[in-house]
């Protein structure tokens, strides 16, 4: 089984500003795993028209998926549902369901500003957003989903069971205190040769009692693989007169 693969493309000049720290793709690259979905590229773009778009269409044809978080709120610099009108050509109208919903909901609150949020491109699906009220909404292959954290992860968890599944992507580590990751580059690489069909990386780490050292990660869908390749990880930080200490570091 091929595993379906997906991009993220987090929207909002608040990320590249360095105001809000980002916390979405952790979630969302977690939640990906689980499904079988390999995550295979995130980016960041401001709030202008026409990287959004661009990043729009680049990536949805890329990938199987995209998901979007940012931009769906009443402000004026909220521009994300009409980019994606824009991007598959298609009218950014209000979607009747949605309006209909908001305005019973919010009464005389349901300004010009909220009834943004229930505007989007034509043949758009909202997700459901149990965390307030607006939704986010899918349209082909692109998934478009709020920047707050709770509402983000609201919806993904609405919209989850609708995502395409493969092999579930599983993870093995190994750590040990005081290597060196120039010490164990070499072997690294050569058991990466060894397990092309896996990733395998490196991770040095230093943690709050000041004892630093490297995690072995390895991760991939041939769970036996896996195995095999932490095993020769562990034998790897052995080799460095270091007891090794399965998982991740604390």
């Amino acid at each position: 089984m091929t595993n379906p693969t997906a991009a993220i493309l987090i929207i909002g000049n608040e990320i590249l500003s360095g105001r809000t720290q980002d916390v979405n793709v952790q979630f969302i690259a977690k939640r990906l795993a689980d499904l079988g979905i390999r995550l295979a590229e995130v980016r960041v773009v401001p709030d202008i028209p026409v990287r959004i778009i661009g990043a729009v269409n680049e990536l949805r044809a890329a990938y199987t998926m995209l998901f979007t978080t940012g931009g769906i709120g009443p402000t004026h610099d909220d521009i994300t549902s009409e980019c994606i009108a824009a991007a598959f050509g298609v009218p950014w109208e209000h979607h009747a369901e949605t309006f209909a919903l908001m305005a019973a909901r919010l009464g005389d609150r349901f300004n010009a500003a909220r009834q943004r949020m229930a505007t989007m491109p034509r043949g758009a699906v909202p997700i459901r957003n149990e965390a307030s009220l607006a939704p986010g909404f899918s349209i082909g292959n692109v998934h478009v989903m709020a920047g707050v954290p709770r509402i983000m992860q609201s919806m993904f968890l609405a919209l989850e069971p609708e995502l395409p599944r493969g092999t579930p992507i599983a993870m093995r580590a190994v750590y040990g205190i005081g290597v060196l990751e120039g010490s164990i580059a070499a072997g690294l690489s050569a058991i990466q040769d060894r397990f092309p069909g896996l990733d395998l990386g490196s991770y040095p780490f230093k943690r709050e009692d000041d004892k630093w050292g490297v995690a072995l990660v390895a991760k991939g869908t041939d769970t036996a693989a896996l195995d095999s390749a932490i095993v020769e990880c562990t034998t790897l930080i052995k080799a460095q007169g270091v007891a090794p200490v399965q998982g991740e570091p604390n």
